[in-house]
């Protein structure tokens, strides 16, 4: 089973993730996204992977060429750290999660390799996604995956459906 979660920007897209790997503990594998913030405003985002290391992924004052609005984005440190991980929780056919497919992220060619390698495998995963389509990968995943849409009012369940759908104990039709 393949899972993409969506929805607007702070809508709970990745504590939905967080809330899914906190129940799976160890049949895991992946990251997610976290802000980063300084004298309350946001500063950047670091990935954390479910072995709970950390990594910077982009901060308005990091040296980079690479930029995705005011940000900044370390595609060298992110493939290093992320990548090898994402491709041997494939390898060890563990659930994958990747929070998230976004602009930072698919900066990464080895990254839009391994998302590859993840859409044709028959590894269960659990994404997110952009609401638009930011690259052609992000609409790859949205025909290859079950979609499902985070709003305010259905946000709180979504984590159980995902579990459910994971364990194979709900209808829905599988993509």
């Amino acid at each position: 089973m393949k899972i993409a979660l969506t929805g607007k920007p702070g809508i709970g897209k990745t504590t939905a993730v967080k809330r899914v790997v906190s129940q799976l503990r160890g049949a895991v594998k992946g990251f997610w996204t976290d802000e980063i913030r300084k004298n309350g405003k946001r500063w950047g985002f670091k990935v954390v992977r479910t072995d709970g290391k950390e990594e910077l992924l982009a901060s308005v004052d990091a040296d980079s060429p690479y930029r995705v609005g005011r940000y900044r984005v370390l595609v060298d440190k992110f493939e290093k750290f992320a990548v090898p991980f994402i491709l041997k929780a494939l390898d060890r056919r563990k659930i994958v999660v990747v929070d998230e497919v976004g602009k930072m992220e698919l900066l990464s060619p080895l990254f839009q390799q391994a998302v590859e390698k993840l859409i044709s495998s028959d590894v269960s995963a659990v994404v997110t996604i952009p609401i638009k389509d930011v690259h052609p990968l992000v609409a790859e995943i949205r025909n290859a995956f079950k979609v499902i849409h985070l709003t305010y009012e259905n946000r709180d369940e979504i984590p159980d459906l995902v579990l459910k759908l994971l364990e194979g104990r709900d209808g829905g039709e599988e993509k």
